[in-house]
């Protein structure tokens, strides 16, 4: 492959964490960066971006639209995408912070998700139903590939829909605590319905793009969920209960997502089965040595904390045209790579401004 440019393509998911560019405070009007804190985040997107070099972001939580498209730009990044803006209330307090995408390669096309109301309405959802924040489709003329449809995502996070009311103070403290609760399982409840739900929508519009498109499809985004615990599960939804198995076979992976991470863990998998033992040994010192962010290993990093636990929580799943395995495959996930250390070994001086969720990158080689 020595004479053929652009073997590699990187794609990563970056949660920018309130990327609003002061005077505007996010959310309550006393949160507002200095100038300086502005500065210094904006310092650390740009060290990561000269460190990793991808070559597609799909970004969330962006208040500062304008702003965040003038500094890719200034490091590569030609073509951006958004199909939202933030809200504003008393002119300078921002709310709904949207999704962007950031590319060196050529947008051809770009469009908001909607859901499919009937289908929504089928599901016993509201006439009404929206996502949360609304789904970017990017269409990206990508090396040898083509164009690709990448999608950006910020699900419906797992905080309540419903608030508790502490201003009635005939409330004693059990029936305090009561009230609580039961706006907590309630609203609780509420919000993974309608994570799910936007789930399961947009994976329904993924599959009828793909029909009419054949183009090869990239998720990203942060999914504020486990992709294992069910609610969001049938993203990867890789079987049919009562098609016939010679259809399956010839059709279904077409349609289907797959966890990038899976893919480079089958990769490194079946690499492995093809070394001799000496060489097994060589392999696993030199994918325990390399440096603490790479994730050779078979664990899976974290992108995000919470108290004493973690999860991951930012995925990118991949259509067959990436997997090793599929017949017609153009690329291969080479690598993975969760960039964590702010999270897990933050320096003040240099995290000090950064995110509260980890970086994922994929490398894709393509296949001799």
């Amino acid at each position: 492959m020595k004479n053929i440019e652009n073997t590699q393509l990187k794609i990563a998911t970056f949660n920018l964490f309130n990327y609003l560019e002061p005077p505007n405070a996010y959310y309550e009007f006393e949160r507002i960066y200095s100038v300086e804190q502005w500065q210094k985040k904006q310092q650390w997107i740009i060290n990561y971006l000269q460190e990793y070099q991808p070559d597609i972001i799909g970004f969330q939580e962006v208040f500062s639209v304008e702003s965040l498209r003038v500094l890719v730009a200034a490091q590569g990044y030609k073509y951006f995408a958004v199909v939202d803006e933030p809200q504003v209330i008393d002119d300078f307090i921002y709310k709904h912070p949207v999704v962007s995408l950031a590319s060196r390669y050529p947008i051809i096309e770009i469009n908001a998700v909607k859901p499919d109301i009937e289908l929504a309405k089928v599901l016993g959802l509201s006439e009404g139903f929206a996502f949360s924040r609304q789904v970017l489709r990017a269409t990206v003329d990508a090396p040898h590939i083509g164009h690709c449809d990448c999608y950006v995502v910020h699900f419906k996070s797992k905080r309540s829909m419903l608030d508790f009311d502490d201003s009635n103070n005939s409330y004693s403290g059990e029936q305090s605590i009561i009230e609580q609760l039961k706006a907590q399982v309630a609203g609780s409840w509420g919000s993974t319905v309608q994570r799910g739900s936007e789930a399961a929508l947009l994976m329904v519009d993924i599959i009828k793009r793909r029909e009419t498109t054949n183009h090869p499809m990239v998720l990203m985004g942060d999914f504020n969920n486990t992709l294992a615990d069910g609610v969001l599960s049938h993203l990867l939804t890789h079987s049919l209960r009562f098609a016939s198995t010679i259809d399956s076979e010839a059709y279904l992976a077409k349609y289907c997502l797959y966890d990038a991470w899976h893919l480079f863990q089958t990769l490194l998998s079946n690499e492995n089965d093809e070394l001799d033992e000496t060489d097994k040994i060589k392999h696993k010192a030199l994918t325990q040595n390399e440096d603490e962010n790479q994730s050779k290993t078979l664990t899976r990093n974290a992108t995000h904390y919470f108290g004493a636990s973690s999860s991951v929580l930012d995925y990118i799943l991949l259509s067959c045209e990436f997997d090793a395995s599929y017949h017609d495959s153009l690329y291969e996930v080479s690598h993975y790579h969760t960039y964590d250390r702010h999270l897990i070994n933050p320096i003040f001086d240099r995290d000090g401004e950064s995110t509260d969720h980890g970086i994922v990158l994929i490398t894709l080689t393509l296949r001799e």
